[in-house]
């Protein structure tokens, strides 16, 4: 076993986001499956690890992290992926980009709170997250396209190299995927999502990969 342990589920986004920067710096690391579904997340074990009952946890370097975009940070900062500008405007743009998707499409579209959401909607539990999942990420989405435009996508979000944005994009774009919420007029997301489906570290980190069954 590795030093390094990631605390996650398959489908989480957040999740999603912190093994795509581990890849991207070459981190071995165990996955310990937080199963979600089962409510993995809220037995005592897992509240001891992250009181909030949530994933991803991530032990490394001999500390304890939660909160994925903080650990992110940690990552960037200690590692040196260059997932953000050195000078300070530049970089606050950056994370603007990655925090519209990661910070206001991503908590209201967090399943737990879709599901519950979803009972007033519809009498059947998977039309009415359907529903709410539909009417929340296009918009998102299509804000993100907007803020695109102030970037040169060469071929990724910001520039030549995966950045903060490209990370908090991708699992977004996945969930999308997954409930039919519609980006077809995001041509600039679109050359984003090709780009990073075709780099290593973004496709060892997809789903499909982590949990093939």
């Amino acid at each position: 076993m590795t030093d390094t342990i990631l605390f996650d589920y398959w489908r989480s986004s957040a999740s999603y986001r912190l093994r795509i920067a581990l890849n991207l710096a070459g981190i071995d690391y165990t996955a310990i499956p937080v199963d979600l579904v089962k409510g993995e997340h809220k037995t005592p074990d897992h509240v001891a690890r992250n009181p909030q009952g949530l994933v991803p946890v991530l032990d490394i370097d001999g500390h304890r992290f939660t909160q994925s975009l903080a650990i992110l940070d940690y990552l960037n900062e200690t590692r040196n992926l260059g997932l953000l500008p050195k000078e300070p405007a530049e970089a606050a743009q950056v994370r603007a980009l990655a925090h519209s998707v990661a910070v206001d499409v991503h908590p209201v579209c967090n399943v737990s709170v879709a599901g519950f959401a979803a009972g007033y909607i519809s009498d059947d539990k998977m039309t009415g997250m359907t529903t709410w999942m539909q009417r929340f990420i296009p918009p998102g989405l299509a804000a993100f396209e907007a803020l695109l435009e102030g970037f040169e996508q060469a071929p990724y979000c910001t520039g030549d190299t995966p950045s903060l944005a490209d990370i908090c994009l991708m699992p977004q774009l996945y969930n999308a995927r997954r409930w039919n919420a519609d980006f077809s007029g995001c041509e600039r997301i679109k050359s984003v999502e090709a780009a990073c489906s075709a780099h290593p570290a973004f496709a060892a980190a997809h789903p499909d990969e982590v949990n093939p069954g």
